[in-house]
């Protein structure tokens, strides 16, 4: 399996490529800010081939390259329904007023394909399996993307604004709610395997069974207890 993956923009979004192996079909994960360039670079390099854009949620750091990637290959995009509304109304989503500058120009709006996505579904894209798992508390409609393990390779969780290393996703912009993150850590994170991966929206790779044993939220939530006071990230 080939897994490219970037920081992009100013806010350092990861973005991520997933394909079988060089020279095949791919799947591309949060293009954001600024990562359509990053995007076509990688996909040359790679000799790549997209076939749909999925998003764990939608911050604009997330979705703005969206329009012009999926344009430009003629692909869908999926999205969880409760997040679906910030392509076209990231100031809203960042509890902005309308009219404010926004990072300069930046192409906001749907693309032609936008298919939405439901907790406990698969999808099957470029010859690779995605179970899809909602996960609130950062966004209303922020999802998970987790791809099951085979004989040489651990399960691939992709987290987005969830999970990260050492930390989790701030709750204070609108739509987000702590409790409701402290429980999608619970039912999402705590069940997987201590040797997934974890590729999160913002900063290193990580593995469960290190945030298990050392991120304070996952801790804490563990032990059945509150939130710690540690900081969280995210947009």
């Amino acid at each position: 399996m080939l897994i490219a993956g970037f920081p992009a923009g100013a806010w350092g979004t990861n973005c991520y490529l997933v394909a079988p192996a060089a020279g095949e079909e791919c799947v591309i994960i949060d293009p954001g800010h600024q990562a359509a360039q990053g995007v076509e670079d990688a996909l040359a390099k790679h000799r790549l081939k997209p076939v749909a854009v999925v998003l764990t949620h939608g911050h604009i750091d997330h979705v703005a390259s969206v329009v012009p990637v999926c344009g430009a290959h003629g692909v869908p995009a999926w999205i969880h329904p409760a997040d679906r509304y910030m392509m076209s109304d990231p100031e809203k989503a960042l509890g902005r007023s309308i009219g404010m500058p926004l990072m300069g120009e930046l192409t906001v709006g749907e693309p032609d394909d936008v298919q939405e996505l439901a907790d406990g579904s698969r999808l099957e894209l470029a010859g690779l399996e995605f179970s899809v798992a909602h996960a609130p508390g950062h966004t209303k409609g922020s999802v998970t993307f987790r791809m099951p393990q085979s004989a040489d390779v651990p399960s691939v969780f992709f987290s987005g604004d969830l999970l990260f290393a050492g930390s989790v996703g701030r709750t204070d912009l609108p739509g987000g709610d702590a409790d409701e993150l402290l429980g999608s850590l619970a039912r999402v994170c705590l069940p997987l395997d201590d040797s997934t991966v974890v590729l999160s929206g913002h900063g290193p790779q990580t593995t469960i069974g290190q945030e298990r044993a050392t991120n304070p939220y996952l801790r804490q939530v563990a032990a059945g207890q509150g939130a710690p006071g540690a900081p969280r990230r995210g947009m």
